[in-house]
């Protein structure tokens, strides 16, 4: 069996260039996952020992060392005491959950959450539309008419306005799209439990979600995102007062 492929370990180490003197670990880390997700290195890969990868980006073992334990604590290496490190998973497969971290532990700004859930609803809308299949359209439609069933139960109706929104998702058939949509919609969660609180919310709710679905099953992708535009202006207006709510 042949032995560390030098070579290999010599051209992965290359393509990560120099580092200023006294970069902060965080930088040492950023460049290493920009290397690692790039798509350049298969998924099961032995990495470059923390030694090469020192020398070669012109910092410290130990910042190498506690870069490496931090994208190994984010899923992107796997580090085996006595084996090496390797790559977690395909490009593909790492960067929704560099995404999902990031957001997880950046600064929680909760307009531009809204505005990017809104931008990424709208399009899920308009590829859904051109894309469901009759049994994504029959779960829509059940999911709006839970909606009608619950309005005396909010924890109920909430759970159906979600269930909506994940139903219209997989229809759209964008596995990145769900990913991105997964993390918002729970940094935004904690508003969005109690975001409906009366009577005329939940009718308005109903009322925009039974819009889309109509367009999404008519196959109309302007009117789909259209109607969407309308749901998520509302939506996001409640969202924005719960989250001034002490």
């Amino acid at each position: 069996m042949p032995a560390y492929p030098d070579e290999r370990s010599n051209e992965i180490a290359a393509s990560l260039g120099t580092l200023p003197a006294g970069t902060p670990v965080s930088e040492v880390a950023r460049r290493l996952l920009d290397l690692f997700t790039s798509g350049s290195i298969e998924p099961g890969t032995r990495l470059p020992p923390e030694r090469q990868l020192a020398t070669t980006l012109g910092v410290g073992r130990s910042a190498v060392r506690e870069a490496l334990a931090a994208l190994e604590i984010i899923g992107i290496v796997d580090v085996r005491p006595g084996s090496g490190t390797y790559l977690r998973g395909t490009a593909s497969e790492l960067l929704p959950q560099t995404l999902r971290w990031g957001l997880l532990i950046g600064e929680r700004n909760t307009a531009e959450l809204l505005e990017l859930r809104s931008g990424l609803e709208i399009y899920v809308a308009r590829l859904a539309a051109g894309r469901a299949e009759p049994s994504a359209l029959e779960l829509l439609s059940l999911h709006v008419e839970r909606m009608r069933e619950s309005v005396a139960d909010l924890r109920a109706f909430a759970k159906a306005d979600l269930e909506f929104h994940h139903a219209l998702a997989a229809a759209a058939g964008n596995a990145a799209l769900i990913d991105m949509l997964h993390v918002v919609r729970s940094l935004l969660q904690v508003y969005a439990d109690r975001a409906v609180h009366d009577a005329a919310e939940v009718a308005s709710a109903i009322d925009e979600h039974d819009a889309i679905y109509r367009a999404v099953a008519g196959g109309d992708e302007d009117a789909a995102a259209s109607a969407m535009a309308v749901h998520m202006a509302t939506a996001s207006a409640r969202l924005s007062a719960a989250a001034r709510t002490p």
